[in-house]
């Protein structure tokens, strides 16, 4: 179990580092965003390329985030239900349901997004948008976010599993913002 813990503590320490990187480029999005805004407005020039590369930093932050939003317990949960389960019941809930949704579903959206990103690249494709960019650097986030989402789904079962064979406190797959940082395995 050692090795499983120091394997979920690396992947943590990755999607920590990549959360924390990508959570910048918000400040860009609202640069670039304000940029675009005054250039129409004070002097009526507008650029596609703006409109996109605002695009693709939102696309950025919301794909390369999954996987630190899971870590820190911010995707959407019924806590009205499981609030009042016990711990491990909630423990086991969340082994389950990370085992049969989540991993299916980010194996199936990393095996058809890996061939979405390499026809891109291959027909080198571009925005049909006047003064659009290349779209192949998008199109990579996909396989990327959704490969840290998986590697932290890996992580999440790790932890659960250590919590119901009691290496873990019941609470460290679900640490929320201010403790996940706090939790060390």
């Amino acid at each position: 179990m050692t090795a499983w813990l120091r394997l979920s503590s690396m992947i943590d320490a990755l999607n920590r580092r990549v959360g924390r990187a990508v959570s910048w480029l918000i400040l860009a999005m609202t640069v670039v965003s304000a940029a675009n805004a005054v250039s129409r407005k004070a002097f009526n020039v507008a650029s596609n390329a703006f409109l996109e590369v605002q695009w693709y930093l939102f696309a950025a932050v919301f794909l390369l985030a999954a996987g630190y939003t899971l870590q820190r317990n911010g995707h959407v949960r019924i806590d009205v239900l499981s609030s009042r389960l016990t711990p491990r019941t909630r423990l086991w809930i969340e082994l389950v349901a990370t085992l049969l949704f989540l991993f299916p579903f980010a194996l199936i959206v990393l095996r058809h997004g890996v061939p979405f990103f390499m026809d891109a690249v291959t027909q080198r494709e571009v925005s049909i948008n006047a003064g659009g960019l290349v779209i192949w650097p998008v199109k990579l986030l996909v396989p990327a976010g959704f490969a840290l989402l998986l590697l932290q789904g890996v992580s999440q079962v790790v932890k659960t599993i250590a919590a119901l064979r009691g290496a873990l406190p019941v609470d460290a797959p679900f640490a929320t913002h201010a403790d996940a940082d706090s939790v060390r395995t």
